[in-house]
């Protein structure tokens, strides 16, 4: 009896290590694709985990703006997933351009912005469970600000395409 046991188990840790082996080459497959794995794009899925979990703890207790009812909902929360997927998706573009002309500074732009973009949302979803302090309402209208692109100076061409 001990001995199909003992088999049972080695299958275990048979299995186990397959299972580990194969994460392990999927985890470095994806992390050459990004031309190696550094601090800020650690942050970077740091802070994205950070605000999904805060969001879905808004949601979950009602307060969330994302859906009708202000609750749970697998829809908002599949875009949202669906939003960091794209995100991670720009972010290999952004490291293959570095790679392909022979710079680093691309990838770390795009990781700084998006870490920027992260942290408004994780600040909002928290200001929308607990009172924070003015401040940092201050701080996210400012990002805010610059983020958002400024109108153009109409200089009274678009009126003549238009009669055109």
């Amino acid at each position: 009896m001990e001995t199909s046991g003992i088999k049972y188990m080695g299958r275990r840790v048979i299995m186990k290590e397959k299972l580990c082996f194969a994460l392990g080459a999927v985890g470095a497959w994806i992390a050459g694709l990004f031309g190696g794995w550094n601090s800020a794009m650690t942050t970077l899925l740091i802070f994205m985990c950070v605000d999904y979990v805060t969001g879905l703890i808004v949601a979950a207790t009602g307060k969330s703006l994302k859906s009708k009812s202000g609750g749970l909902s697998s829809k908002v929360g599949l875009i949202g997933l669906a939003k960091k997927f794209m995100l991670m998706l720009m972010l290999l573009v952004a490291c293959r351009l570095d790679m392909l002309i022979g710079t680093n500074y691309i990838k770390d732009l795009a990781c700084i912005a998006f870490i920027i973009n992260e942290t408004i949302s994780i600040t909002e979803n928290v200001g929308l469970f607990i009172d924070i302090p003015p401040i940092f309402y201050k701080a996210i209208d400012i990002l805010k600000a610059k983020e958002e692109p400024q109108p153009k100076e109409d200089n009274g061409e678009s009126e003549n395409v238009h009669k055109l």
